[in-house]
């Protein structure tokens, strides 16, 4: 079978139903994490055998936790839902810093940046990814969502941020809605 079918036909699959089950909370954190454990799995097989002119037009996306968080259980729900929907996903970690997030997401091409924060007080990290993304000149070139608890819509809106996500299965939802 071809790895692109495969991973379309059958990860990408078994994730968006576990997706939906999450979502309607008929499945819940536990066993998200081992479906997203064998998913993982499956790619590192599936992923190598991919020619690498066919991963050239995948869509890219970045996850960060910013700065001064180390909380980082909503980040890789995300990043798992959006490898499950086929995104090449950069994780960049937790307690990352702003301008690694801009440099990164400029140097890779990324087409989608997602922040994270558990905290109040680092929500002025986000505010810094944007603003370090705009400065080095690659804020329109990307799509910016961000999540966590502390965040609003009003803050995702007064530091230039496009989404305001609520959950992993509303940021992935709302990425495929606008076609990114």
């Amino acid at each position: 079978m071809d790895p692109v079918e495969a991973i379309n036909e059958g990860l990408v699959v078994g994730m968006d139903r576990i997706g939906e089950h999450y979502a309607a909370r008929e499945m819940y954190l536990p066993q998200v994490l081992v479906a997203a454990h064998a998913m993982y799995n499956g790619l590192d097989v599936l992923l190598p055998a991919i020619p690498k002119a066919d991963l050239a037009d995948a869509k890219k996306a970045e996850t960060a936790v910013v700065m001064g968080d180390v909380h980082d259980i909503g980040k890789n729900i995300v990043k798992t839902m959006l490898t499950a929907s086929g995104y090449i996903v950069n994780d960049l970690g937790k307690d990352v810093d702003p301008k690694v997030i801009a440099s990164t997401a400029k140097e890779q091409g990324i087409g989608v940046v997602c922040l994270s924060t558990l905290m109040t007080p680092t929500m002025d990290s986000m505010a810094a990814a944007l603003k370090a993304l705009e400065e080095n000149g690659y804020r329109k070139k990307c799509t910016v969502t961000i999540g966590g608890p502390p965040t609003t819509d009003g803050f995702a809106k007064e530091i230039g941020a496009d989404h305001r996500d609520t959950d992993a299965t509303n940021c992935v939802k709302w990425l495929k809605e606008e076609g990114l």
